[in-house]
C-alpha cells in the first residue's frame, strides 16, 4: 500500500510520515525534497525565481512520475491536492490520508518557521493568521476528498498510530 499524507503546511505530514514509513518499514519520499533534488535548488528559490504557477507545473510532473508502489509514505506539499488533476493521480497511486490541523495550531507551527514558507515570508502573526484562514477555506474542499482523515490533536507517534490503526496495517 502507498499512502499519501496531505494536508496545509505546518501539519507536520513529513514528520508524521517517517515515523509511519518507520513503523511500517516502508520507504517514505516527501514530494517537497524530491522537486528539491530533481530540480536542484530549493522550493523558496524556485517560488522566488520562477513563481508560483512554475512550481505547481514541476510538482505536478513529479507527482506523475511517482510510479505504483506496495510500500511507501509520500508526504505531499500543501498545495499538491488542489491544482491539476493531482488528487486524481493520488487516488490512482495510493490512499491519501487527510491530516486535519486546526487553524491555531497551524498558526502557531508556521509562526516558528513562516520564512522558509514562500507563501507566508514577512506576515506579522495577524496576517499570518488571516493569509492561513483563507488558504484553507480554499484548500479544505480538496483534502476532504482523501480517503481518510485524522485529527492532528496529538503528538506526531499518536498520529502514526492512528494512521496505522484507520487503515487496519497494525
Amino acid at each position: 500500500m502507498q499512502i499519501f499524507l496531505l494536508g496545509f503546511m505546518g501539519s507536520g505530514k513529513s514528520t508524521i510520515g517517517k515515523i509511519l514509513a518507520k513503523n511500517l518499514g516502508y520507504d517514505f519520499l516527501d514530494l517537497d525534497a524530491e522537486i528539491e533534488r530533481i530540480e536542484k535548488r530549493s522550493i523558496e528559490h524556485i517560488f522566488k525565481n520562477e513563481g508560483e504557477t512554475y512550481f505547481r507545473k514541476v510538482e505536478s510532473k513529479a507527482l506523475n512520475s511517482l510510479k505504483k508502489t506496495k510500500h511507501r509514505v509520500v508526504s505531499l506539499g500543501g498545495g499538491t491536492p488542489c491544482y491539476s488533476n493531482n488528487m486524481f493521480i493520488i487516488s490512482s497511486l495510493g490512499t491519501p490520508v487527510y491530516i486535519q490541523t486546526s487553524q491555531d495550531r497551524l498558526v502557531d507551527n508556521l509562526s516558528k518557521d513562516q520564512n522558509t514558507r514562500p507563501l507566508l515570508k514577512g506576515l506579522n502573526k495577524v496576517r499570518l493568521k488571516s493569509k492561513i484562514a483563507s488558504m484553507l477555506r480554499a484548500r479544505t474542499k480538496f483534502y476532504n476528498k482523501a480517503n481518510y482523515r485524522v485529527r492532528n490533536n496529538g503528538t506526531a507517534k499518536e498520529i502514526a498510530e492512528r494512521i496505522q490503526n484507520k487503515l487496519d496495517l497494525v
